[in-house]
Protein backbone atom coordinates (compact mmCIF):
# COMPACT_ATOMS: atom_id res chain seq x y z
CA UNK A 1 0.00 0.00 0.00
CA UNK A 2 3.00 2.32 0.04
CA UNK A 3 1.97 3.70 -3.35
CA UNK A 4 -0.67 5.72 -1.51
CA UNK A 5 0.72 9.11 -0.51
CA UNK A 6 -1.24 10.28 2.52
CA UNK A 7 -0.84 13.86 3.77
CA UNK A 8 -2.25 15.17 7.04
CA UNK A 9 -2.46 18.96 6.83
CA UNK A 10 -3.24 19.96 10.42
CA UNK A 11 -2.47 17.02 12.65
CA UNK A 12 -1.67 18.96 15.81
CA UNK A 13 -5.33 19.61 16.61
CA UNK A 14 -6.34 15.96 16.64
CA UNK A 15 -3.03 14.54 17.83
CA UNK A 16 -0.89 16.97 19.81
CA UNK A 17 1.39 14.08 20.71
CA UNK A 18 -0.67 11.80 22.94
CA UNK A 19 -1.89 9.47 20.18
CA UNK A 20 -0.16 7.26 17.62
CA UNK A 21 -0.26 7.74 13.86
CA UNK A 22 0.29 3.99 13.32
CA UNK A 23 -3.23 3.39 12.01
CA UNK A 24 -2.54 5.78 9.11
CA UNK A 25 1.06 4.70 8.53
CA UNK A 26 -0.23 1.19 7.84
CA UNK A 27 -2.22 2.53 4.88
CA UNK A 28 0.43 4.38 2.88
CA UNK A 29 3.41 6.72 2.88
CA UNK A 30 2.36 9.20 5.56
CA UNK A 31 3.41 12.83 5.95
CA UNK A 32 2.01 14.75 8.92
CA UNK A 33 2.12 18.55 9.15
CA UNK A 34 1.15 20.10 12.51
CA UNK A 35 -0.49 23.08 10.77
CA UNK A 36 -0.77 24.32 7.20
CA UNK A 37 -1.14 27.93 6.08
CA UNK A 38 -3.35 28.71 3.05
CA UNK A 39 -0.35 29.37 0.78
CA UNK A 40 1.08 25.97 1.73
CA UNK A 41 -1.99 23.95 0.72
CA UNK A 42 -1.19 23.33 -2.93
CA UNK A 43 2.52 22.52 -2.46
CA UNK A 44 1.69 20.04 0.30
CA UNK A 45 -1.29 18.45 -1.46
CA UNK A 46 0.20 18.30 -4.97
CA UNK A 47 1.74 14.82 -4.67
CA UNK A 48 -0.93 13.31 -2.42
CA UNK A 49 -3.62 10.86 -3.38
CA UNK A 50 -5.22 11.10 0.07
CA UNK A 51 -5.46 14.25 2.20
CA UNK A 52 -6.60 14.35 5.81
CA UNK A 53 -7.59 17.70 7.30
CA UNK A 54 -9.76 19.56 9.74
CA UNK A 55 -9.95 23.32 9.18
CA UNK A 56 -8.01 24.21 5.98
CA UNK A 57 -10.28 25.65 3.29
CA UNK A 58 -10.08 23.65 0.06
CA UNK A 59 -11.39 25.67 -2.88
CA UNK A 60 -11.93 24.72 -6.51
CA UNK A 61 -8.61 26.38 -7.32
CA UNK A 62 -6.80 24.15 -4.83
CA UNK A 63 -8.53 21.03 -6.12
CA UNK A 64 -7.75 21.83 -9.76
CA UNK A 65 -4.08 22.25 -8.85
CA UNK A 66 -3.95 18.72 -7.40
CA UNK A 67 -4.95 16.36 -10.23
CA UNK A 68 -3.65 13.26 -8.42
CA UNK A 69 -5.91 13.77 -5.42
CA UNK A 70 -8.48 11.00 -4.94
CA UNK A 71 -9.75 11.34 -1.38
CA UNK A 72 -10.21 14.02 1.26
CA UNK A 73 -11.22 12.69 4.67
CA UNK A 74 -11.94 15.11 7.44
CA UNK A 75 -11.06 15.17 11.13
CA UNK A 76 -14.57 16.57 11.56
CA UNK A 77 -18.26 16.01 10.99
CA UNK A 78 -18.84 19.33 9.23
CA UNK A 79 -17.46 19.82 5.73
CA UNK A 80 -18.36 23.41 4.82
CA UNK A 81 -14.65 24.22 4.33
CA UNK A 82 -14.53 21.99 1.22
CA UNK A 83 -15.92 22.98 -2.18
CA UNK A 84 -18.08 19.87 -2.38
CA UNK A 85 -19.44 20.54 -5.86
CA UNK A 86 -15.96 21.07 -7.30
CA UNK A 87 -14.73 17.90 -5.59
CA UNK A 88 -17.60 15.94 -7.12
CA UNK A 89 -16.91 17.33 -10.59
CA UNK A 90 -13.20 16.56 -10.31
CA UNK A 91 -13.71 13.03 -9.03
CA UNK A 92 -12.44 13.63 -5.50
CA UNK A 93 -14.30 11.68 -2.83
CA UNK A 94 -14.92 13.59 0.41
CA UNK A 95 -15.62 11.72 3.65
CA UNK A 96 -16.42 13.04 7.10
CA UNK A 97 -16.38 11.53 10.60
CA UNK A 98 -19.94 11.48 11.94
CA UNK A 99 -20.81 10.66 15.51
CA UNK A 100 -17.34 10.60 17.01
CA UNK A 101 -17.95 13.35 19.59
CA UNK A 102 -21.51 12.69 20.76
CA UNK A 103 -20.55 11.65 24.28
CA UNK A 104 -17.90 14.33 24.78
CA UNK A 105 -19.95 17.27 23.48
CA UNK A 106 -23.08 16.24 25.37
CA UNK A 107 -20.92 15.93 28.50
CA UNK A 108 -19.66 19.48 28.02
CA UNK A 109 -23.19 20.80 27.45
CA UNK A 110 -24.22 19.19 30.72
CA UNK A 111 -21.10 20.55 32.45
CA UNK A 112 -21.90 24.10 31.33
CA UNK A 113 -25.46 23.75 32.56
CA UNK A 114 -24.31 22.31 35.88
CA UNK A 115 -21.81 25.13 36.36
CA UNK A 116 -24.60 27.65 35.81
CA UNK A 117 -27.08 25.93 38.12
CA UNK A 118 -24.66 24.65 40.80
CA UNK A 119 -21.79 27.17 40.56
CA UNK A 120 -19.01 24.79 41.52
CA UNK A 121 -16.35 27.24 40.34
CA UNK A 122 -17.79 30.12 42.37
CA UNK A 123 -18.00 28.06 45.56
CA UNK A 124 -14.54 26.56 45.09
CA UNK A 125 -13.08 30.06 44.69
CA UNK A 126 -14.81 31.14 47.90
CA UNK A 127 -13.14 28.30 49.79
CA UNK A 128 -9.68 28.94 48.33
CA UNK A 129 -9.88 32.70 48.87
CA UNK A 130 -10.90 32.40 52.52
CA UNK A 131 -14.40 33.75 52.10
CA UNK A 132 -15.91 30.62 53.63
CA UNK A 133 -13.77 31.04 56.75
CA UNK A 134 -15.00 34.62 57.05
CA UNK A 135 -18.61 33.41 57.14
CA UNK A 136 -20.26 33.12 60.57
CA UNK A 137 -22.44 30.18 59.51
CA UNK A 138 -21.35 26.60 58.73
CA UNK A 139 -21.87 27.00 54.98
CA UNK A 140 -21.51 29.66 52.31
CA UNK A 141 -24.11 29.67 49.56
CA UNK A 142 -24.05 31.77 46.40
CA UNK A 143 -27.46 32.95 45.18
CA UNK A 144 -29.14 31.25 42.25
CA UNK A 145 -28.59 27.56 42.97
CA UNK A 146 -31.10 25.58 40.92
CA UNK A 147 -32.19 21.97 40.56
CA UNK A 148 -32.48 20.55 37.07
CA UNK A 149 -35.07 18.00 38.19
CA UNK A 150 -38.53 19.12 37.15
CA UNK A 151 -37.27 21.70 34.66
CA UNK A 152 -38.23 21.72 30.99
CA UNK A 153 -35.19 21.38 28.74
CA UNK A 154 -35.60 22.27 25.06
CA UNK A 155 -33.21 20.54 22.68
CA UNK A 156 -32.84 22.02 19.20
CA UNK A 157 -31.46 19.29 16.94
CA UNK A 158 -31.95 15.67 18.00
CA UNK A 159 -29.17 13.74 16.32
CA UNK A 160 -26.50 11.79 18.15
CA UNK A 161 -25.33 14.67 20.37
CA UNK A 162 -28.82 15.97 21.10
CA UNK A 163 -30.00 12.49 22.07
CA UNK A 164 -26.95 11.93 24.29
CA UNK A 165 -27.57 15.25 26.05
CA UNK A 166 -31.25 14.33 26.40
CA UNK A 167 -30.37 11.09 28.15
CA UNK A 168 -28.27 13.01 30.68
CA UNK A 169 -31.07 15.49 31.30
CA UNK A 170 -33.71 12.77 31.73
CA UNK A 171 -31.44 10.96 34.18
CA UNK A 172 -31.41 14.19 36.20
CA UNK A 173 -35.20 14.42 36.21
CA UNK A 174 -35.85 16.95 33.42
CA UNK A 175 -38.68 16.93 30.91
CA UNK A 176 -37.61 17.24 27.27
CA UNK A 177 -39.09 19.25 24.42
CA UNK A 178 -37.38 18.44 21.13
CA UNK A 179 -37.31 20.29 17.83
CA UNK A 180 -35.77 18.61 14.78
CA UNK A 181 -36.31 18.70 11.04
CA UNK A 182 -36.63 14.93 11.17
CA UNK A 183 -39.25 13.63 13.58
CA UNK A 184 -38.65 10.11 14.87
CA UNK A 185 -41.69 9.03 16.89
CA UNK A 186 -39.80 6.04 18.29
CA UNK A 187 -37.61 8.44 20.28
CA UNK A 188 -40.58 9.94 22.12
CA UNK A 189 -41.54 8.74 25.59
CA UNK A 190 -43.41 10.12 28.57
CA UNK A 191 -40.52 12.51 29.26
CA UNK A 192 -39.67 13.40 25.63
CA UNK A 193 -41.91 15.08 23.08
CA UNK A 194 -41.35 16.64 19.66
CA UNK A 195 -42.75 20.16 19.41
CA UNK A 196 -42.59 23.18 17.14
CA UNK A 197 -39.72 25.60 17.59
CA UNK A 198 -42.24 28.21 18.79
CA UNK A 199 -43.48 25.92 21.56
CA UNK A 200 -39.94 25.00 22.55
CA UNK A 201 -38.99 28.66 22.87
CA UNK A 202 -42.09 29.49 24.89
CA UNK A 203 -41.99 26.62 27.39
CA UNK A 204 -38.33 25.78 28.01
CA UNK A 205 -36.41 26.67 31.16
CA UNK A 206 -33.20 25.60 29.43
CA UNK A 207 -32.52 25.63 25.67
CA UNK A 208 -29.57 23.64 24.31
CA UNK A 209 -28.50 23.90 20.67
CA UNK A 210 -27.34 20.74 18.89
CA UNK A 211 -28.26 21.51 15.29
CA UNK A 212 -26.06 22.11 12.21
CA UNK A 213 -25.28 25.59 10.94
CA UNK A 214 -26.96 26.25 7.60
CA UNK A 215 -28.98 28.93 5.83
CA UNK A 216 -32.05 28.17 7.93
CA UNK A 217 -30.35 28.05 11.32
CA UNK A 218 -27.80 30.87 11.01
CA UNK A 219 -28.58 33.52 13.62
CA UNK A 220 -31.63 31.64 14.87
CA UNK A 221 -31.07 32.94 18.41
CA UNK A 222 -31.63 36.64 17.92
CA UNK A 223 -33.61 39.50 19.47
CA UNK A 224 -36.86 38.26 17.97
CA UNK A 225 -36.54 34.63 19.08
CA UNK A 226 -35.23 35.65 22.51
CA UNK A 227 -38.34 37.76 23.03
CA UNK A 228 -40.47 34.64 22.60
CA UNK A 229 -38.64 32.79 25.39
CA UNK A 230 -39.32 32.73 29.11
CA UNK A 231 -37.67 35.35 31.24
CA UNK A 232 -34.59 33.88 32.88
CA UNK A 233 -34.05 31.05 30.40
CA UNK A 234 -30.62 29.39 30.27
CA UNK A 235 -29.04 29.00 26.82
CA UNK A 236 -26.41 26.36 26.03
CA UNK A 237 -24.60 26.33 22.68
CA UNK A 238 -22.04 23.62 21.99
CA UNK A 239 -22.99 23.36 18.30
CA UNK A 240 -21.88 26.30 16.14
CA UNK A 241 -21.20 29.91 17.04
CA UNK A 242 -23.11 31.19 14.02
CA UNK A 243 -26.38 29.91 15.47
CA UNK A 244 -26.56 32.97 17.72
CA UNK A 245 -26.37 36.71 17.14
CA UNK A 246 -23.75 37.59 19.73
CA UNK A 247 -24.87 41.19 20.26
CA UNK A 248 -28.49 40.18 20.82
CA UNK A 249 -27.52 37.43 23.25
CA UNK A 250 -25.20 39.76 25.16
CA UNK A 251 -27.99 42.31 25.46
CA UNK A 252 -30.38 39.62 26.71
CA UNK A 253 -27.84 38.66 29.37
CA UNK A 254 -27.42 42.28 30.46
CA UNK A 255 -31.17 42.80 30.59
CA UNK A 256 -31.94 39.56 32.42
CA UNK A 257 -34.00 37.95 29.65
CA UNK A 258 -31.33 35.27 29.63
CA UNK A 259 -30.24 34.07 33.04
CA UNK A 260 -27.00 32.66 31.67
CA UNK A 261 -25.20 31.45 28.56
CA UNK A 262 -22.92 28.44 28.27
CA UNK A 263 -21.05 28.46 24.94
CA UNK A 264 -18.15 26.50 23.46
CA UNK A 265 -18.14 27.58 19.80
CA UNK A 266 -17.96 31.03 18.24
CA UNK A 267 -18.48 32.64 14.84
CA UNK A 268 -14.79 33.56 14.73
CA UNK A 269 -12.28 31.34 16.53
CA UNK A 270 -10.37 32.21 18.61
CA UNK A 271 -13.03 34.60 19.89
CA UNK A 272 -12.48 38.20 18.87
CA UNK A 273 -11.36 40.56 21.63
CA UNK A 274 -14.31 42.86 20.93
CA UNK A 275 -16.94 40.12 21.14
CA UNK A 276 -19.83 41.44 23.27
CA UNK A 277 -20.00 38.05 25.00
CA UNK A 278 -16.69 38.72 26.76
CA UNK A 279 -18.19 41.55 28.79
CA UNK A 280 -21.71 40.17 29.21
CA UNK A 281 -22.72 38.97 32.68
CA UNK A 282 -23.27 35.27 33.36
CA UNK A 283 -21.60 34.15 30.13
CA UNK A 284 -19.69 30.90 30.66
CA UNK A 285 -17.37 30.58 27.66
CA UNK A 286 -15.04 27.71 26.77
CA UNK A 287 -12.50 27.59 23.90
CA UNK A 288 -14.09 25.03 21.51
CA UNK A 289 -12.88 22.10 23.59
CA UNK A 290 -15.96 19.91 23.76
CA UNK A 291 -14.62 17.49 21.16
CA UNK A 292 -11.16 17.15 22.68
CA UNK A 293 -11.00 14.35 25.29
CA UNK A 294 -8.29 11.86 24.40
CA UNK A 295 -10.81 9.04 23.96
CA UNK A 296 -12.82 11.20 21.57
CA UNK A 297 -9.81 12.10 19.45
CA UNK A 298 -8.69 8.47 19.36
CA UNK A 299 -12.16 7.51 18.10
CA UNK A 300 -11.93 10.25 15.46
CA UNK A 301 -8.54 9.02 14.27
CA UNK A 302 -9.93 5.49 14.03
CA UNK A 303 -12.89 6.64 11.91
CA UNK A 304 -10.55 8.52 9.55
CA UNK A 305 -8.31 5.44 9.21
CA UNK A 306 -11.35 3.30 8.42
CA UNK A 307 -12.53 5.88 5.86
CA UNK A 308 -9.18 5.50 4.08
CA UNK A 309 -9.16 1.73 4.36
CA UNK A 310 -12.66 1.43 2.94
CA UNK A 311 -11.86 3.84 0.11
CA UNK A 312 -8.76 1.86 -0.81
CA UNK A 313 -10.88 -1.31 -0.86
CA UNK A 314 -13.41 0.29 -3.21
CA UNK A 315 -16.21 0.45 -0.62
CA UNK A 316 -16.04 4.04 0.69
CA UNK A 317 -17.99 5.06 3.79
CA UNK A 318 -19.16 8.40 5.20
CA UNK A 319 -19.12 9.97 1.73
CA UNK A 320 -20.64 13.45 1.67
CA UNK A 321 -20.43 14.03 -2.10
CA UNK A 322 -21.72 10.84 -3.70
Amino acid sequence: MKHWNIVVLDGMRTNPGDLSWDCLEELGALTVYPVTAPEELIPRMAEAQIVVLDKPVVTRQVLEACPGLKLITLFATGFNNIDIEAARELGVTVCNAPGYSSQAVSQLAAALLLEITTQVGTHSAAVREGRWRDNSYFCRIAPGLTEIAGKTVGIVGYGGIGQAFGRIMKAMGAELLVYSRRVRPELEDRHTRYVSLEELYARSDVISLHCPLNEDSAGMINARSLERMKNGVILINTARGGLIVEGDVAEALRGGKLRALGQDTFSTEPILPDSPLLTAPNAFLTPHMGWAPRETRARLLGIVAENIRRFQAGTPQNVVNP
